[in-house]
């Protein structure tokens, strides 16, 4: 049998996997110190650009970061670049009709409709406190005004906090930053204040109560608003 031969990485691949390896060899995790350019350098047994280089790609994508004047440390987790990127494209897709917007909140609704349900599994065991907290916040500036997207996005990072798994903070944070990015393309909301807020409350509502079918159909209700935004910007058919 004839093997096929692996291709070779470019010195500035090695170099990043070599940074990349050593993180992992040595057990470091996010926030802890790296050895400075000389020690990776005699290390990796590469040269000063290909480690400058090196450390240059994974800053781009947070798995170092540098603190000038202070040193070099193992990143943390960063969905900036995503956001970036995911913002970027749907500007362009807005332009042209296919409205990749759509899809990012057709994604964010199947989330947070499964989120739900994992969250009445926990029954007593996930405190809702806090986010009662802002629901009351919200609804007493609905009655005044406008609700700030600050305390919208507070209700859902708090909602899912007794899931325990950061990344569902992280996630739905980069889709909330890419609407934020995108705001004035996608225009004013269709829904008054007190249904933004009414939402909210039914997703609420049917968490506390265990009601999962009611829980699903807040849910898909709370993303009716988004879809008719979203629908607007699309051309009509031909």
């Amino acid at each position: 049998m004839t093997t096929v031969p692996r291709p070779r990485l470019s010195r500035a691949v090695e170099a990043q996997e070599g940074v990349k390896d050593l993180i992992l060899r040595r057990g470091l995790v996010a926030g802890d110190p790296l050895p400075t350019e000389s020690e990776l350098m005699e290390e990796l047994t590469i040269s000063r650009n290909s480690v400058r280089e090196a450390l240059k790609a994974l800053q781009a994508v947070g798995i170092v970061e540098i603190r000038h004047g202070f040193g070099m440390f193992v990143g943390r987790m960063s969905l900036a670049g995503l956001v970036d990127e995911l913002a970027f494209h749907s500007r362009i897709t807005l332009q042209d009709g296919r409205n990749h917007l759509g899809h990012l909140t057709e994604i964010r609704e199947v989330l947070e409709s499964g989120l739900v349900l994992r969250l009445i599994d926990l029954g007593d065991e996930a405190d809702l406190g806090p986010v009662a907290e802002v629901m009351a916040r919200m609804e007493a500036e609905a009655q005044v005004g406008a609700v700030s997207p600050e305390t919208d996005r507070l209700f859902h990072d708090l909602l899912y906090r007794p899931l325990g798994n950061p990344l569902v903070s992280q996630l739905l944070g980069a889709f909330w930053d890419v609407y934020h990015q995108l705001r004035d393309e996608i225009g004013t909301p269709d829904e008054t204040p007190e249904d933004v807020a009414r939402r909210h409350r039914d997703i609420l509502a049917a968490v506390t109560t265990g009601d999962r079918a009611a829980a699903a159909t807040a849910v898909q209700a709370h993303f009716e608003g988004v879809r008719n935004r979203l629908a607007r910007l699309s051309p009509p058919p031909r």
